[in-house]
């Protein structure tokens, strides 16, 4: 085998599209430190207590795994930044108001998510911890919705939907291990005549309204469907309070909201709202997020929490190629005067390239520019 092919779905980022995926995640970071969240960087690879949220089986068969030489502990390759950036909120930061964070670092998996999927996503997110009002989330979608923009996704379909929902059935029918996921899998797919398959023997109160969760998708009128046909137990009339007082404050602000109360795909570890935003000419969602409140609980501190997540990688590969800076080439002498005026124009944030060897292809240095000696001082000029 040759020793330079990569595994699958794990791909080199050359020069250009390097550039490219480097420029959005500058310009997202940007953006969202004018929204005021503090960048973090958590470690790539840690204990696995700690990447791993709620025993989410999920999550652990997408994280790799090592033993540490030094404490003989399990670690992990983080799959996902969120948990890690929990952990910094609850056990390391330790702050009594609202935390804004945010985050953008190369996340592996080890398996892809979908046959074109890749298994190194530059995964780049923003979280709020410490509120529970549908502010914070109204903040989160619009700060995505932002951020997509900037990546130059075009109209976006959002879908919200709340996975309270399915626990509060799931708990009142007493579904646990491989029954509730299976259960939990069919109604992401929306594969009816499985989960009716599923639920045989399950009262029918309770197996009607999990059925029914498939079938309520559309705007806010499926709030509505759902008080109909879904039991008064109080998480899910909580749940649907919650669904409807987003979708009042996203109207409010012009945007457009549709609800799926079977998207349960926008993570592992999410507790009540969860969103995914969809766009025209990508087969899967280009952003995911949601509530994930009390995840800090096995860092010593739960507190309300909601977020979300996309890759930059994905993203930018539609984005027009960014440009090669311009460079100036410069001979290669032991000339005090010489590496006097190439510090001064590296300082004024030129590229400065010395010439090393007797092959120079200037088109490949990105050069149009030489410095030159004339009348006794070194000068930039044009490239004959």
């Amino acid at each position: 085998m040759r020793n330079w092919i990569l595994p699958e779905n794990i791909a080199d980022l050359l020069p250009p599209e390097a550039r490219r995926v480097e420029s959005l995640r500058r310009d997202a970071l940007d953006l969202i430190a004018t929204f005021g969240y503090e960048l973090v960087q958590p470690p790539l690879i840690e204990y696995v207590d700690s990447l791993l949220t709620r025993q989410d089986a999920a999550l652990d068969l997408k994280t790799f795994k090592l033993t540490d030489q030094l404490s003989g502990r399990q670690l992990g390759l983080r799959a996902d930044i969120t948990p890690q950036v929990a952990r910094i909120d609850a056990h390391l930061l330790n702050r009594q108001g609202v935390a804004r964070l945010c985050y953008a670092g190369a996340v592996v998996h080890t398996l892809p998510d979908g046959i074109m999927a890749a298994r190194e996503p530059l995964q780049l997110g923003a979280e709020i911890y410490g509120h529970a009002g549908v502010e914070a989330d109204v903040e989160i979608v619009e700060l995505m919705r932002e951020c997509l923009n900037l990546a130059g996704v075009g109209r976006v379909h959002l879908d919200i939907g709340h996975i309270g929902l399915f626990l509060s059935l799931a708990d009142a029918v007493g579904l646990v291990g491989e029954q509730r996921e299976a259960v939990f899998r069919a109604i992401q797919q929306k594969d009816l005549p499985t989960l009716k398959g599923l639920l045989a023997g399950t009262a029918d109160v309770y197996a009607d309204a999990l059925c029914a969760l498939p079938t309520l998708y559309g705007d806010a009128s499926v709030l509505a469907q759902a008080e109909d046909l879904l039991p008064h137990l109080p998480q899910i009339w909580t749940a649907l309070e919650q669904l409807r007082n987003l979708a009042s404050a996203l109207a409010a602000r012009g945007i457009e909201a549709h609800f799926d109360l079977a998207e349960l795909r926008s993570g592992y570890y999410h507790t009540g709202l969860v969103f995914a935003a969809y766009a025209e000419g990508w087969a899967n969602a280009v952003a995911r997020g949601g509530r994930y409140d009390h995840v800090g609980a096995q860092f010593g501190r739960p507190r309300h929490a909601t977020g979300f997540s996309l890759d930059l990688k994905e993203l930018a590969w539609r984005l027009p190629m960014a440009p090669a800076r311009r460079a100036v080439l410069a001979p290669s002498q032991a000339d005090a005067t010489l590496a006097d005026a190439i510090r001064a124009l590296r300082a004024q944030g030129e590229t400065v390239v010395v010439k090393l060897g007797d092959t120079i292809d200037v088109a490949e240095l990105h050069a149009d520019r030489e410095l030159v000696l004339k009348d006794g001082t070194w000068q930039v000029v044009p490239l004959a």
